[in-house]
């Protein structure tokens, strides 16, 4: 009975979620009231379970870095880079959306996605800006290269941090498996956003000259606070990269840079906090207990066994389905959660091949959760932040408009993976 009304829950949500004639927040946190309401999930589970609760280092990864890039914001830092990217580009539209793509994916390879959007999304609106471009496909091809190049390493996307956890995977073992395929993807995607993008790519080639003209050293307008932020920011990069050795989460390393960036400057706390997203945090709270109801009433749980007995032991069977299963499942909800949910199921699995041959299905299991978090706006934890950062610099981006692309996108680099898992590992 619980499970039902957990489905209804769920899927009625995600409806007036695509509609968008609610605000998502909104809906968000109406859908987790009535879990709780329904005792569905309890105070527990939505707040302190690590399974089913919400992802607090999520949360607090975004809350830190957001801090952060608000600071870093008032020194023109972002200004300098967008001149850079515009002058480098020669202000033509394609070949600036390929150098964004191509920076995104790489920092999300050493970043997490969602800090690297964080970082890269300021620039795009003021570079476009500069140009006279429309930002929202150009966001949209941001988001998705950061989920792509996030795919490559341990540290890139959250996910693949839980299946490193289960799987006893180290930060070498995603480069060498997953950044071959990841850099085939990425100039497979530069293609694809040629197409997907053709009507946004208007060249100005008055206001190419006039961004030609420009100094970008001329935008800097504080170079201490520059110093202090990037100094920082520095530490905190050098921070998640080393967590395999260093051992603090991504939260806590973002709060701790947040936290001594307020510290060490001028800036103060009210200026810091006000231009963080309430509204996507709370947004992520509220998908989290609803993910969680379904977690809690094992619905994620009977789909992905049902998955895994469908293969039969056979380990062929198993990845392929794994790759397409994650795919349209993390499409639908948040991928950390699913992930969540799904990796000890995937440990078991791993357990029951002989001779180690069953890591493969962590490969697909990552591949299959990174990669579909692009086929909807609320697949990946970095789409729901680039949305709501569009949303509030007034050009916002509906679910309907980034799932067009999204699936586009989704089908032809899982389409890649198949192959490459198959010919490498089957």
């Amino acid at each position: 009975m619980q499970a039902t009304a957990a489905i209804i829950i769920f899927v009625c949500a995600y409806v007036v979620i695509a509609s968008e004639r609610v605000p998502r927040t909104a809906v968000a946190l109406g859908g987790a009231g009535l879990m709780l309401l329904l005792h569905i999930t309890d105070a527990g589970g939505a707040f302190f379970s690590p399974h089913s609760g919400i992802d607090w280092n999520v949360i607090f990864l975004l809350l830190g870095m957001m801090v952060i890039v608000s600071v870093l914001r008032r020194t023109g830092v972002f200004e300098y880079v967008a001149i850079w990217a515009a002058k480098r580009a020669r202000g033509r539209p394609y070949r600036l959306m390929v150098m964004l793509v191509v920076l995104t994916a790489t920092a999300s390879a050493l970043l997490d996605n969602v800090t690297t959007v964080l970082l890269v999304a300021p620039v795009t609106f003021l570079v476009c800006e500069r140009l006279a471009l429309r930002p929202e496909p150009y966001l949209i091809a941001e988001v998705m290269a950061s989920n792509i190049g996030g795919t490559a390493t341990l540290v890139g996307d959250p996910p693949n941090i839980i299946i490193a956890s289960r799987g006893g995977l180290s930060f070498n073992d995603f480069l060498v498996h997953l950044a071959p395929l990841v850099v085939l993807l990425l100039l497979v995607f530069c293609v694809l956003c040629r197409w997907l993008f053709r009507s946004a790519f208007h060249y100005d080639p008055d206001l190419a000259a006039e961004v030609m003209a420009l100094e970008e050293r001329e935008a800097i307008t504080d170079r201490r606070l520059l110093a202090q932020g990037l100094a920082v920011l520095g530490i905190v990069i050098a921070a998640f990269v080393l967590h395999p050795v260093l051992h603090y989460e991504p939260s806590v390393v973002a709060l701790l840079g947040a936290g001594l960036l307020v510290a060490a400057t001028k800036v103060t706390t009210e200026e810091a906090l006000s231009e963080v997203e309430w509204p996507t945090l709370v947004f992520f709270a509220g998908l989290f207990v609803m993910v969680g109801g379904l977690v809690e009433t094992g619905v994620i749980g009977d789909i992905s066994r049902a998955a895994a007995d469908a293969t039969d032991g056979r380990l062929g069977v198993a990845a392929m389905l794994l790759l397409w299963a994650s795919t349209v499942l993390s499409a639908i909800v948040d991928n950390i959660p699913y992930v969540a949910t799904m990796s000890p199921i995937v440990a078991d699995l791993v357990q029951q091949q002989p001779g180690g041959q069953g890591h493969v299905l962590w490969w697909a299991l990552a591949l299959g959760a990174d990669l579909g978090g692009n086929a909807t706006a609320i697949g990946a934890s970095a789409n729901v932040v680039v949305l709501g950062i569009a949303a509030r610099n007034g050009t916002p981006i509906s679910f309907w408009r980034f799932t067009r692309y999204g699936i586009v996108v989704t089908l032809a680099t899982v389409v890649l993976a198949t192959p490459y898992l198959w010919l490498r590992y089957l």
